[in-house]
């Protein structure tokens, strides 16, 4: 029985410079090329397609998964609703905050329409004109 080795399969800029080389194959061909692929006790050599195109993303730095940028316990996620407290309050989450990259301190402006209320941050630009008008008066 002849046990041919395999090649380890290609990682980093290697597999990108092999990728880009074999443009003109269709995926399951460069992914065999670049070593991503076994055989089985019949020798059919069986592609591993996920392997490989892991093996692209870390490459290429691309994070698929998600990441939690808190640094509590997680929480929920934002899912742009909200519904009025008993008491009549209207409660925005930091999930929102965050992602609008808000300070401790930071004002808005409270717009309301007929159905809907429009928050829009108080820029410090804004702040001191209003300032250099009130001390005028």
């Amino acid at each position: 029985m002849t046990t041919s080795k395999q090649p380890a399969p290609l990682v980093g800029e290697d597999l990108i410079k092999k990728v880009k080389e074999l443009e003109h194959l269709s995926k399951e061909a460069k992914a065999k090329a670049c070593g991503y692929y076994t055989v089985t006790k019949n020798g059919i050599e069986r592609v591993n397609m996920m392997k490989f195109l892991n093996a692209l993303l870390d490459a290429e730095n691309i994070e698929l998964d998600s990441t939690t940028e808190s640094k509590g316990r997680g929480g929920r996620s934002a899912n742009y609703r909200v519904s009025v407290q008993s008491n009549g309050n209207l409660l925005i989450g930091s999930a929102y905050t965050h992602k609008m990259g808000c300070q401790p301190g930071d004002e808005f402006e409270i717009a309301l329409g007929r159905r809907h209320i429009h928050l829009k941050k108080i820029e410090g630009e804004q702040e001191e004109s209003v300032e250099e008008i009130s001390q005028a008066s």
